[in-house]
């Protein structure tokens, strides 16, 4: 049996246990407020992905590949990714209207998308805010010409201007 001393502690402690279950359920709810105070205006959401103003379908093909660092190196650049189509890069057409590339660092092409900003420049990488940390910019592209860099600074500084050089259709 429980002598009357124990019972008088093991009853104050079930009221106290009691009473902070009361409590913490009612710093849970959420009442009206009555104060005349506006509402919190609401976060902005995410803007809406804008289209790229070069198509997927423009990409697509068989592309000689090089890079360069120095601004000076462009011209031969262009040069060594022609004579690169003899082994192309291929950039192939992805399944939900993106482009099949690699990410850089990465063994497994992927499909990437081709996406807009406000600041009119267009940008090729995964879904998700632009441009992204995996994105590449498309530095300047005329139809035959490519050049991309990449946002991320370390993937920028190992790879550079990457010069895609259309290979001519196979006779």
């Amino acid at each position: 049996m429980i002598s009357s001393r124990n019972a008088r502690t093991v009853a104050n402690l079930a009221i106290a246990s009691a009473l902070t279950i009361l409590l913490a359920a009612c710093s849970s709810m959420s009442l009206p407020s009555l104060s005349s105070s506006s509402a919190p205006e609401a976060e902005p959401g995410v803007a809406p992905d804008m289209p790229a103003t070069i198509r997927s379908d423009e990409i697509v093909g068989r592309w000689g590949l090089a890079s360069f660092q120095n601004p000076n190196d462009r011209a031969r650049t262009e040069a060594a990714a022609r004579g690169q189509c003899k082994q192309p890069y291929v950039i192939g057409a992805g399944t939900s209207g993106g482009v099949v590339m690699h990410l850089a660092d990465q063994a497994t092409p992927q499909e990437l998308r081709l996406k807009g900003s406000p600041s009119g420049k267009n940008y090729i990488g995964p879904p998700g805010p632009t441009p992204g940390e995996q994105d590449r910019e498309i530095v300047s592209f005329d139809g035959r010409v490519l050049v991309t860099r990449f946002i991320e600074k370390d993937a920028a500084v190992r790879y550079g201007n990457m010069v895609y050089v259309r290979c001519a259709p196979r006779a």
